[in-house]
């Protein structure tokens, strides 16, 4: 009986071992990062002295390593400091309201400044609104134009006007027609807010758009045909035959215009000075202080990181969607 269970399993068994990747496959996805990347530290470490500016030495893995701890540091005495206004205006509160039980109170918040962490959250908030505003455009608009070869001759020439065109130029135009469009006594965003949303939207919806547009234009004669021997309600027809084959060319247009959204809005929080990661490196390069150099380097590093987990996400969630991603 054992030798009959044991016959039995070992096919199962090597079926799992060949699904196994290979040891030296797997040892050189490993090493060859890490090597990668300590080749380009030790580099770095070399060669960032010899380079002397204004402000002096550029800094090495070292000293940005320290400097990122420092704002570590900052951010959580900050931190602190704001629950401890918090906290003071709730014990206050509390005398008031013994003495008074219909006194009105109210917390103010914080008025301290914006932390390094508190940066990159307001930098990820912005940039994902953006993106989802581009994306609620882009996609239904590309569908249209890729069922539709007379709207898709329509929209081509806009398309191709209008794609190149650099974020610097955006900017002011979106700033002018935010704030004479936008006028609240209680507006519900800032205007700062708005205007990188915009301005990311305007600069990032045109791969998804083209993207989507082609993969529609794509979708295989035989399931059309079908589609249309069925009788399919148009909605129907979207939902169940042109989805499922445009989706690969849909993410791969997503990819690409949730990079481009990250890079547009670190440079137009650093033109408009709207709060944010770029607003922070515009900051630190006018400060000139002797650890400047070493901050702008931390969030240089910060955002090409979280450009990448970025992208891997997306990656993620197209595997999860699309059977042949």
């Amino acid at each position: 009986m054992t030798t009959a269970t044991n016959t039995t399993a070992q096919p199962w068994l090597r079926r799992l071992w060949q699904r196994r990747p290979a040891p030296r496959a797997w040892l050189a996805s490993l090493t060859l990062p890490a090597l990668g990347i300590a080749l380009f530290l030790a580099l770095w470490q070399v060669l960032a002295p010899q380079v002397q500016t204004s402000l002096g030495a550029f800094p090495g893995p070292a000293s940005v390593w320290e400097q990122a701890g420092q704002l570590w540091q900052e951010h959580q005495a900050e931190q602190a400091r704001a629950d401890q206004f918090v906290a003071m205006q709730e014990q206050r509160n509390a005398r008031i309201l013994a003495k008074n039980p219909d006194a009105e109170t109210r917390i103010r918040p914080y008025p301290g400044a914006p932390t390094f962490i508190d940066q990159i959250v307001t930098s990820l908030i912005t940039v994902l609104t953006g993106f989802a505003l581009a994306t609620l455009i882009a996609v239904p608009l590309g569908i249209v134009i890729g069922l539709n070869q007379r709207v898709a001759a329509a929209c081509n020439p806009l398309i191709q006007l209008f794609k190149p065109v650099s974020p610097l130029a955006w900017l002011p135009l979106v700033t002018l027609v935010v704030s004479a469009t936008y006028v609240s006594d209680d507006p519900m965003f800032a205007k700062s807010f708005v205007t990188s949303v915009v301005t990311v939207t305007l600069c990032s919806l045109w791969p998804t758009l083209i993207n989507t547009a082609t993969g529609v234009g794509q979708v295989d004669d035989d399931l059309v045909n079908v589609s249309r021997v069925l009788r399919l309600p148009f909605l129907t027809h979207v939902r169940k035959v042109v989805l499922p084959a445009a989706i690969p060319m849909i993410f791969s247009g997503l990819r690409v215009s949730l990079g481009i959204a990250w890079m547009v809005l670190i440079a137009a929080e650093m033109l408009a000075q709207n709060p944010g990661l770029g607003k922070f490196v515009w900051d630190e390069f006018q400060n000139g202080s002797s650890d400047s150099l070493s901050r702008i380097m931390v969030a240089v590093l910060t955002i090409g990181a979280i450009g990448f987990l970025l992208d891997r996400l997306m990656l993620t969630l197209q595997k999860g969607v699309s059977w042949n991603a």
